[in-house]
């Protein structure tokens, strides 16, 4: 039986990074993020790549069919029973195609969906800071301040709606994401050991 724990959170709250360094600490414990999976399919420069990426550059969600399917084969061929996804997910929509879809399968339980919670400022100077750093070259195509607004509103807008779902399946657990990456690691990771 795989236990899943879906990650939830702003732009830049830091829950990729936190999801990654748990499963480097931890042998039984996979992470995978829907951003990562879809831009490996841009990468590849494949028809369906393409198409993935003509959403993201405009900073828009990508079709629920094509996330639910690459998320639940993900899962499935994960090599060990702890999976960690960050960044699903991102609207009612696919909270509840999702929902249905793992319903029906016999091998995946959603164990939690974990929020790393922290102010739209926090996550505004975050994102913008980044692409401050980043060398030339290498800023990443949703970095500017009009996506991130973008973005943002995406992630609000049916936030409250995902948190009244999951509070009343008992499976959501905010964790604060503004304190030093060792705490909020340190916390989530605790949370998910207890759970495994």
């Amino acid at each position: 039986m795989k236990k899943l724990f879906l990650i939830i959170g702003a732009p830049g709250s830091g829950k990729t990074t936190d999801a990654s360094i748990i499963a480097e600490n931890n042998d039984n414990i996979v992470h995978y993020s829907t951003g990562d999976m879809l831009r490996e399919e841009v990468g590849s420069g494949s028809a369906l790549g393409q198409e993935i990426e003509s959403y993201i550059s405009k900073g828009a969600l990508v079709p629920l069919e094509i996330i639910v399917n690459t998320i639940v084969s993900a899962i499935n061929n994960a090599p060990v029973d702890n999976v960690l996804i960050d960044g699903y997910p991102r609207s009612t929509e696919q909270m509840t195609a999702f929902d249905a879809l793992v319903a029906k399968e016999d091998n995946i339980e959603l164990t939690s969906v974990i929020e790393v919670r922290v102010s739209e400022q926090v996550a505004r100077d975050r994102i913008l800071g980044r692409r401050a750093e980043a060398a030339p070259g290498e800023e990443r195509s949703d970095d500017s301040e009009e996506v991130f607004n973008d973005r943002m509103k995406i992630y609000s807008d049916p936030l409250a709606e995902i948190q009244a779902f999951y509070t009343e399946k008992n499976l959501l657990k905010v964790i604060s994401g503004e304190r030093t990456l060792e705490e909020v690691v340190a916390d989530m990771e605790a949370f998910v050991k207890s759970n495994i």
